[in-house]
């Protein structure tokens, strides 16, 4: 046996072997880094093309904890009570000095920071049911609170930093004493880290009285949330060491350390204004600044790793603060935009009944339940030690596109009503800032184009990374004898996908592996047979472009497209599942997974017209999608049923769109909440004066069609959609100051007549 596998290694894999080493394109150490960073879970199961559901239904829901419970319901609550969106954004352009005094003393900022460094000590799941509650009530609030429990000092620190740091910094974040921000994008490099300028030579200086060894710092970044009012900055730099002060290496590589913002040389205070948010965002600089190398996260043994450190953050944080703020911007959608849709007639019917209305409000129902879902179980897997790069990665990027595709459908339901921007208008703000989401940690064309497919292709593959890992090592009889055995596992796996691929595709999936899930069933056997196309067509892209697929970013996208559907809908799957299969809920479901399938079936298709080895192709065609792209869509009876879901006061309703900010105020939201309650309960009463032909309700009083009570019950129904209906208007001089410097509106028209006539 052994003979046999010495003779296929030394005269069929060696050639193989040395022309791959050949082929095989440049890695540079980001690159390198960034693969290596975070886990694979639930992605590398989609990758073999035989996923294990049993697996997936085991995982546990995740849970809050009673003490996480009690936080979400008590600060968290008082909080949003605090909140003033319009004020914050109109008047304040910042959180008021109390919020800002509350959010330090109830420990926001610390959420993440362990009890015995005096935080809260939350799971990643309370962590984003926090954001995700505060959101809905304020931008603003919610990326204040975000950003110190996402990629920044606080994480890295737990992460990496020694005993010493952990110990002297970490208790000044948890409780607000200091506020940290994070520095990596300059104007130089935004996406391209590798392109950095600013620079740490490592020196000798003088440092609070005495000499010591450490870096002279000069940066300028930008777009750094909580930068203008942090006092501690952490920053990302190039480490040079051209004296040879701490080793023989004078290019070290990306680092990470703490800057005190009162140092000398550090310029910081002044503001961005992203997308008219004014949470704190500005760019900062630092000229000649000093820190001894006790101030390099992790210490001087960590000089050069700042980019492994800051992608292995950016595995867990990617997935829970952005698709946080995305899964609460949908579910608020859903939420209000049904409301809106139930309360508001036109033509004498409410406008929930046109079919043109209800196709985006499914569209927002839809994509809130499926959204919540991905949330959910990316939060399960942060929740057991899990930090999944890939589908962080994924939840980026769909979290935020999604938001802005179901925010772009509330808008277009809600009309001027959401055009006219006061504060009534409860929708407008979240609008203004979808941009913000599709661009920060990590842009959204960047990640669809070269990250998901890219990243995804080397970590989940079961075989991939073993090979590339064999094919870089510097003892070449050790690589071969590596790459002789992952590369045969992958030719079995190949063989293996390629038979089930044929199997699954020319009988629908009806054979599929599948769990007895009742009428989601066939749902789980369609992913199997798509996850096995996928894994197919990804293998064979991989063998006929090797290293050009890289700089194939179309072939790219797609191959991403499908791999994060097929992770979106399974999340949709595991959450009817864990909520008990509901049956009200169900055609929510049924919308995700046909317009799923149906974007899995035209990428399929993409993919297919536009790999250049056309016999490979045509193969493919044959073998996984030889009936051509079938899928449709939804129906209109699922469409109509999806969009039923919000338009009544129901239990799936609450499911769809539970623990949203609820303050019993006069903001636009609550009064549309109101308005909601009053028209849905007085439903049967406007019925009984439609069939009677009557729209008086004081006319159908006196004709014995309803009751007196009835008739006030309307009345009130009636002035509560008109409130909501309403929207604002301001005095001129409150929108201008010219208006404000003339005094007499009249006047300063009149004069500027006379101007003109002049001139």
């Amino acid at each position: 046996m052994r003979s046999a596998m010495s003779f296929r290694r030394d005269n069929i894999t060696k050639p193989i072997f040395s022309w791959a080493r050949g082929v095989l394109p440049a890695m540079s150490d980001t690159e390198r880094e960034a693969l290596e960073a975070g886990d694979v879970w639930w992605d590398a199961d989609l990758f073999t093309g035989n996923p294990d559901w049993t697996k997936l239904l085991k995982v546990p829901p995740a849970r809050l904890t009673d003490e996480e419970q009690a936080f979400l319901n008590g600060p968290v609550d008082e909080l949003c009570a605090m909140l003033d969106e319009w004020k914050i954004f109109w008047e304040w352009r910042d959180l008021p000095p109390d919020v800002w005094h509350f959010v330090k003393r109830e420990k926001f900022f610390g959420m993440i920071i362990p009890k015995e460094f005096g935080g809260l000590g939350f799971s990643p799941y309370a962590h984003s049911e926090v954001v995700r509650k505060i959101s809905t009530r304020s931008i603003a609030a919610a990326v204040t609170v975000m950003v110190p429990n996402s990629l920044g000092p606080g994480e890295l620190l737990m992460r990496f930093g020694t005993k010493e740091q952990q110990e002297r910094w970490l208790p000044r974040l948890a409780d607000g004493r200091d506020i940290p921000c994070f520095g990596l994008t300059s104007p130089e490099a935004g996406s391209d880290a590798a392109s950095m300028i600013d620079t740490g030579i490592i020196c000798k200086g003088n440092f609070e009285g005495r000499e010591v060894t450490g870096l002279r710092l000069n940066w300028h970044k930008r777009y750094i949330t909580l930068g203008p009012v942090a006092t501690l900055l952490g920053l990302a730099f190039k480490a040079y060491d051209p004296d040879h002060l701490v080793g023989q290496q004078e290019e070290l590589g990306i680092t990470v350390a703490l800057i005190p913002t009162n140092l000398p040389g550090v310029e910081i205070g002044h503001r961005h204004l992203p997308s008219m948010q004014v949470f704190q965002n500005g760019p900062n600089r630092g000229r000649d600044v000093f820190i001894p190398l006790d101030y390099v996260i992790g210490g001087k043994e960590r000089l050069g790793q700042g980019w492994k450190m800051l992608m292995t953050a950016l595995a867990a944080g990617r997935g829970i603060s952005l698709p946080s703020l995305s899964a609460a911007g949908a579910a608020y959608a859903a939420r209000t935009t049904g409301a809106y849709a139930r309360i508001r007639e036109q033509f004498g019917i409410s406008i929930s009944k046109f079919e043109g209305v209800e196709e985006p409000l499914a569209r927002i129902v839809a994509t809130a339940y499926q959204l919540d879902a991905a949330r959910r179980l990316t939060c399960a897997a942060l929740n057991a030690g899990v930090h999944p790069a890939v589908i962080s990665g994924i939840m980026k990027l769909h979290a935020t596109e999604r938001m802005r595709t179901a925010v772009d459908d509330a808008m277009d339901i809600h009309g001027g009503k959401a055009v006219i921007d006061g504060p009534q208008n409860y929708i407008g703000n979240l609008h203004r800032a979808v941009p913000v989401g599709i661009t920060v940690e990590g842009a959204n064309i960047l990640t669809r184009n070269l990250i998901v497919f890219g990243q995804g292709a080397i970590r989940a593959h079961p075989y991939l990374l073993d090979e590339m890992n064999a094919l870089a090592d510097t003892d070449r009889e050790r690589g071969l004898t590596a790459f002789d055995t992952a590369f045969w596992k992958h030719v079995g796996h190949s063989f293996r996908t390629l038979f089930r691929a044929f199997g699954q595709s020319w009988t629908f999936g009806a054979f599929a592996m599948a769990p007895d899930a009742g009428d989601a069933t066939p749902f789980y056997r369609q992913l199997s047979r798509y996850s096995a196309a996928f894994a197919l067509c990804a293998d064979m892209a991989l063998l006929t472009l090797g290293g050009a697929l890289k700089r194939k970013e179309m072939l790219s996208a797609r191959f991403g497209d499908i791999l994060s559907e097929l992770y979106l809908l399974s999340a949709a799957l595991k959450r009817w599942q864990d909520e008990g299969r509901q049956k009200e809920d169900f055609a929510a479901l049924e919308w995700c997974m046909a317009t799923g399938f149906k974007t899995i079936e035209n990428r399929l298709a993409e993919i297919l017209a536009n790999l250049p080895n056309r016999f490979v192709a045509g193969f493919l065609k044959l073998v996984v999608q030889p009936f051509g792209a079938r899928v449709l869509g939804p129906s209109d009876r699922v469409v109509h049923q999806c969009a039923g879901i919000v338009l009544e006061p129901s239990a799936a309703r609450e499911r769809l769109t539970p623990d949203l900010a609820h303050v019993d105020d006069d903001s636009g939201f609550a009064r549309l909440e109101r308005a909601f309650k009053l028209v849905a309960s007085t439903d049967a009463i406007a019925k009984r004066m439609r069939a009677a032909h009557i729209r008086d309700w004081k006319d159908a009083i006196a004709k014995g069609v309803i009751t007196q009570a009835e008739g006030e019950q309307l009345a009130a129904a009636h002035e509560a959609v008109t409130k909501v209906i309403e929207v604002d208007d301001f005095a001129p001089e409150a929108l201008s100051p010219i208006y404000k410097k003339s005094g007499d509106v009249h006047q300063f028209f009149q004069e500027l007549g006379e101007q003109r006539a002049a001139s």
